[in-house]
């Protein structure tokens, strides 16, 4: 199960490029349940996910993945109907106190878009259990929750004319 919030980014944090990236290209077959085909740098991935509706504020999603060949991926890639996401991600650690002095850390995923999405940019951080993500106290760079709107999916990103 994926359990993540999503923001969008009040200002990018410093010093980005010393963090690990790389370039996705994703496109869907379908959207309920989503059927994802996404390159992720030299990795080719199908996914299976859906959305589960709970009482949170947070984003649940039951979710398989499956490697694929790039020759899978690029006739996948072809059968999709809807236009494409294009990002650079950039995977951005995050350390939190908790309440008993101990830390946790989780890693901020960052998603600077491309092509019609350009000037578009999504920070979500995914957790390991529904109480630390409704109590997840955001760092100074991420704005607004976007957790429960959904025009900030990636599926309706790429239906977007």
């Amino acid at each position: 199960m994926e359990i993540e919030r999503k923001y969008l980014v009040s200002h990018l944090p410093e010093n980005l490029d010393l963090f690990e990236h790389l370039e996705i290209e994703q496109a869907y077959l379908c959207t309920s349940p989503t059927l994802r085909v996404r390159r992720m740098g030299d990795d080719y991935i199908l996914t299976v996910k859906e959305h589960l509706v709970t009482s949170s504020s947070a984003i649940h999603n039951r979710e398989e993945e499956f490697a694929l060949t790039a020759d899978k991926f690029q006739m996948l890639l072809a059968k999709c109907d809807s236009g494409r996401v294009s990002k650079t991600r950039y995977r951005i650690p995050l350390r939190r106190q908790t309440g008993d002095g101990s830390y946790l850390d989780l890693v901020a995923e960052l998603d600077i878009f491309h092509g019609r999405h350009e000037g578009l940019v999504i920070v979500e951080v995914e957790f390991p259990n529904t109480e630390m993500a409704n109590q997840f106290v955001p760092p100074h760079w991420f704005g607004e929750d976007v957790s429960s709107n959904p025009i900030y999916r990636n599926s309706y990103l790429a239906s977007m004319p």
